[in-house]
């Protein structure tokens, strides 16, 4: 489980002047929040452009993607600063291996976090896949179960393959908006939230195209079908998440251990313990009590 050293973040150079200004005054904002130091965990199924987008964001080629390797294949951390600003970005496995969540997978990510905070949840998945299944249900309660609801309130579902003809001629803002839908409707129910519990989480949503076809403007910004440069409005999505009233989620040995992924619950657990108790104990006096009204004699 490596992690690279921490480096100038000399990617930063590669954008455009235009997505440059952008993220400086996106980076302005953070430290004016006092945040000096921002990490991204970056989660998801195998296949659905994790490690492109890392390095779309670094601006840098610095983690492997090729034709028959789709991923990692434990925890990386790659790390750039920017006056005095330091931003880590943690790709990680796929969470599907054989049609079933990689549990595996989910350990080796707890372990590798040990003693380290998450500030962004980047719950990546393609745009242009058009079912969402009952796997999608599991892969969001395997990742509730092993970092809290909480991590929901510190997540952006980032959608890549952006780049794309929407399916039955539909407008394509109007089908980013259903599968974005299905996809939140998904973490609400994986996650075990209430609706008006997950209105208040209000997980935002990210396009990204990673791919060299991506269209450009004027300003020689990568540009989805809408318009939209999408490398600074990911960024915005992110400063947006970090900076939100939300705690970062801090995995200490206690989470790492399972103890504190739903501490609310385990609250209760005393309690049902001691009704059962005394449930039990209320059926074995009306059971004495029953025998004993049969041996009375008539």
């Amino acid at each position: 489980m490596g992690s690279l050293l921490l480096r100038e973040w000399a990617g930063f150079q590669q954008f455009p002047s235009a997505t440059q200004n952008k993220l400086i005054e996106l980076l302005s904002k953070l430290k004016q929040e006092n945040v000096n130091t921002l990490t991204i965990l970056v989660m998801g199924k195998g296949g659905v452009g994790k490690s492109s987008t890392v390095n779309s964001v670094i601006g840098e080629r610095v983690v492997t993607v090729n034709s028959f390797q789709s991923e990692a294949l434990r925890p990386v951390m790659v790390s750039r600063s920017k006056g005095g600003f330091t931003l880590n970005i943690i790709d990680t496995p796929g969470l599907v291996e054989a049609g079933y969540v990689n549990y595996q997978a989910l350990e080796l990510i707890k372990g590798f976090l040990l003693n380290k905070t998450i500030d962004v949840l980047l719950y990546v998945d393609r745009l242009d896949a058009y079912r969402v299944d009952d796997l999608d249900r599991q892969i969001i309660k395997a990742v509730t179960g092993t970092f809290g609801k909480q991590i929901w309130r510190k997540s952006l579902l980032v959608l890549t393959h952006a780049q794309l003809c929407p399916p039955d001629g539909l407008n394509y803002d109007v089908y980013c908006s259903k599968r974005s839908d299905a996809l939140l409707k998904t973490i609400r129910v994986g996650a075990g939230l209430g609706k008006h519990e997950f209105e208040d989480y209000a997980v935002p949503v990210a396009l990204v195209e990673n791919s060299g076809r991506c269209s450009k403007n004027e300003n020689d910004e990568k540009i989805l079908p809408n318009g939209n440069a999408w490398i600074p409005t990911l960024v915005k999505g992110i400063t947006d998440v970090a900076t939100n009233k939300s705690k970062s989620i801090v995995v200490d040995k206690k989470l790492i251990d399972g103890s504190g992924s739903d501490d609310k619950g385990k609250m209760w657990i005393p309690a049902v313990i001691g009704l059962q108790w005394l449930i039990l104990k209320w059926i074995e006096g009306a059971i004495k009590s029953d025998i004993a009204k049969d041996k009375k004699p008539y």
